[in-house]
């Protein structure tokens, strides 16, 4: 009997067909592309396929928050989340210039990445359940780990939120913030009085204004508004982080191949900062280096890049055009830039002073 059953499989995938258990139509079945090593390809992506085809990368981004995705005065888009679709853009196309950045606010960031608009959302946005299930998008990792706390002038010499009974606090309506601000009051019964902006820059405005008693917002969207005010040193981060935000880049559900293209690039630049790859190591390490973690990387060994659809330098590319995760950090968050953030959450795995990000191996 098992024999037959098995006889019965291979005469129907002979046939490059399946039938659905309800005697449906037959479907055809497709055989994956398989790399030079006999690995499976991913299948072809359509979001792939109209990239190259376009020649440029459309990248939905912040209209405009300092350290993640900001134009300066010559119109020229800088910020971490802009340095990831870069990275994407090399890639994918072979130069991370080939990139247009569309500015997206909160409301219509989701809605115009549904509709094709972009072909990818790198917009300090949480992953949440309800946005992965109930939305028709998925995100391809978490490329920011943060947490929503409180801004606040010094001179109301506060030492934590558990003060701010009966506090006006400035917050974005319609964000996971907005609600949590309202979960965490509640459960603690404490009394405030929410002001409620339709953009992060209004709600920035309110507070600078002093129409509110504090802000609330992720830490790293709180350090940006820090760091635009007139005395940033007048106002004080408190030591709550009262929620989890894990944020990373967004594409359309659907799409698998595409969704990999996006995934590995990101886990590409944490994997080069692990293995010391920075990008102006990376051409030679690609042609000296020993290490087959490197050199599964650089493309010097395997076919990684076949079978994501790409050609196997495609995060050699990545790394060069804007260095490994560790250096987008420190260039636009850290010790190089306005914010002057610390690693924190954000370090690697194995630091010395760890944190949780952390890739799968390259294998």
């Amino acid at each position: 009997m098992k024999r037959l059953s098995t006889a019965l499989l291979i005469a129907l995938l002979a046939a490059g067909c399946a039938r659905k258990p309800d005697g449906e139509a037959a479907i055809p079945v497709e055989a994956a592309p398989v790399s030079q090593d006999g690995r499976v390809a991913a299948p072809a992506s359509p979001t792939l396929r109209r990239v190259k085809a376009r020649g440029t990368l459309r990248c939905g981004v912040n209209p405009g928050l300092p350290g993640f995705a900001q134009r300066d005065g010559r119109g020229t888009w800088h910020g971490f989340d802009v340095d990831f679709c870069r990275a994407l853009a090399a890639a994918v196309l072979g130069d991370g210039r080939d990139v247009v950045f569309v500015p997206l606010g909160n409301a219509e960031r989701l809605t115009a990445l549904k509709a094709g608009q972009v072909d990818v959302l790198a917009r300090n946005t949480t992953w949440t359940f309800s946005r992965d299930v109930g939305e028709g998008i998925d995100f391809a990792g978490v490329s920011y780990y943060d947490g929503q706390g409180f801004l606040a002038p010094r001179s109301l010499k506060l030492q934590s939120a558990a003060e701010l009974s009966g506090a006006m606090i400035c917050v974005q309506s319609g964000t996971t913030s907005e609600a949590n601000l309202r979960d965490w009051f509640a459960i603690r019964a404490i009394a405030w009085t929410p002001v409620l902006a339709p953009t992060e820059a209004r709600s920035r405005q309110d507070y600078e204004r002093e129409i509110c008693d504090v802000i609330s917002a992720d830490i790293s969207t709180l350090a940006s508004v820090r760091a635009t005010l007139a005395d940033p040193g007048a106002h004080a981060l408190l030591p709550e982080a009262i929620s989890k935000e894990p944020l990373g880049p967004v594409v359309r559900q659907g799409d698998p191949g595409w969704t990999d293209v996006v995934r590995w690039t990101l886990n590409a630049l944490v994997l080069a900062e692990e293995a010391g790859i920075t990008a102006d190591t990376a051409q030679r390490l690609r042609r000296d280096s020993l290490d087959p973690d490197v050199r599964r990387l650089l493309g010097a060994e395997g076919d990684y890049g076949v079978m994501l659809g790409l050609d196997n330098d495609w995060a050699l590319r990545a790394v060069r055009t804007t260095g490994n995760y560790g250096e987008i950090f420190q260039r636009n968050l850290g010790a190089g830039s306005a914010l002057r953030l610390e690693r924190g959450q954000n370090a690697l795995w194995n630091a010395a002073r760890p944190g949780l990000l952390y890739s799968p191996p390259m294998r």
